[in-house]
């Protein structure tokens, strides 16, 4: 773990704790829940196994995460967000609008599986605070239930969307149509749409 100890800065103290490559990467799917180590080699490809040791290492240290081992049938080992942990929520967020702006329409073989509710998590869940909005965008389902995104078709959708990942990418950044299709309140998908578009951008 690097240290800033000659800066007495709290910018330069948060580097110390999750500036490292891929530490944050951990923190972005842990997000979306506990998580085996091989959901997290998994989830992330690239990373080296001996990275990965090292970072959950770092983040448990920080008191970032923290490993627990769940009941009986499952009996695993997962590493999930302290609440420490979740208060990067945020930051992530905000990271993730930052960076999409410059990011382009998605490569399709770069999507893995999860994707869909990583994006809704960081995108949407900040600014739908209300209704039961799905997703079924190729093979991926997931939905955002009064601002908190998980996996699957909610029960009874105020709005359900189906599209394919690049149709998905222009819906919400460039607010295009082509190739969506809506079921229920549209109205409902404006809203949230035009809220994920309307984020500030510096001058």
């Amino acid at each position: 773990m690097k240290r800033y100890n000659d800066q007495y800065c709290p910018i330069a103290h948060s580097l110390g704790l999750v500036g490292e490559r891929w530490s944050l990467l951990v923190v972005r799917e842990l997000m979306q829940g506990p998580r085996r180590y091989t959901d997290l080699v998994d989830g992330m490809p690239g990373i080296g196994t001996n990275i990965l040791a090292s970072r959950l290492k770092d983040l448990e240290a920080g008191g970032i995460i923290h490993k627990t081992r769940l009941p009986p049938p499952a009996a695993s080992t997962v590493y999930e967000l302290t609440p420490r942990g979740h208060e990067l929520r945020p930051v992530l967020h905000e990271l993730a609008r930052w960076g999409a702006r410059s990011l382009g329409p998605p490569p399709l073989d770069a999507l893995r599986p999860g994707w869909l509710q990583n994006a809704l998590e960081i995108a949407l869940s900040p600014v739908a605070s209300e209704g039961r909005l799905a997703f079924r965008i190729g093979d991926e389902e997931a939905s955002v239930v009064d601002g908190e995104s998980r996996p699957g078709i909610v029960t009874n959708p105020d709005v359900l969307v189906e599209a394919d990942a690049i149709g998905f990418y222009h819906l919400f950044v460039n607010r295009e149509l082509d190739g969506v299709r809506i079921e229920g309140d549209a109205e409902l998908l404006g809203r949230v749409v035009n809220a994920v578009a309307a984020a500030p951008v510096p001058a």
